[in-house]
């Protein structure tokens, strides 16, 4: 069973969206019993909390679900089992990898890491920027090359 993990600040806005879309997508694919996906925050502050309602009415536009996605933080757990983690900005994965034991940081990665034009680029926080739509569509852009990429990995 190969585990995504999707990372952001809260894990109320960016991270539980990546994680509704990319499940919807492996369960197209027939891979739900091969690929496992969640998402957490590398702060507490929102812990136990739903999704911004902003980021709610977003996925409801698109038929996603959003029950049971209730913010946590990241823990070692998540390193240890986690087979991608997958952060949504550069402070993101800072804070992951400093809470990361060394053997799981290159489990590690940024959104956009497999976009050649997009390497590099972050996707804001709309909880400051009130922008869920443009987190819908960076996600929308992004997810697909992960699920290529680790599609290949599970045939080898």
């Amino acid at each position: 069973m190969t585990k995504v993990l999707f990372v952001c600040l809260g894990n109320i806005c960016r991270s539980p969206m990546a994680e509704a879309m990319f499940r919807k997508m492996v369960s197209d694919n027939g891979l739900s019993s091969k690929i496992t996906v969640d998402s957490a925050g590398t702060s507490n502050e929102e812990e136990g909390n739903p999704m911004h309602p902003g980021a709610r009415k977003i996925m409801h536009k698109y038929n996603l679900p959003t029950d049971g996605l209730i913010s946590r933080p990241l823990n070692y757990n998540d390193f240890e089992n986690s087979d991608y983690i997958i952060c949504m900005d550069d402070m993101n994965m800072r804070h992951t990898k400093q809470m990361s034991p060394i053997e799981d940081q290159k489990k590690i990665h940024a959104i956009f890491d497999l976009i050649p034009n997009k390497k590099g680029q972050e996707i804001p926080d709309p909880w400051y920027t009130h922008r869920f739509q443009d987190t819908y569509d960076s996600l929308a852009s992004a997810l697909p090359s992960w699920l290529n990429l680790i599609k290949t990995n599970l045939n080898h």
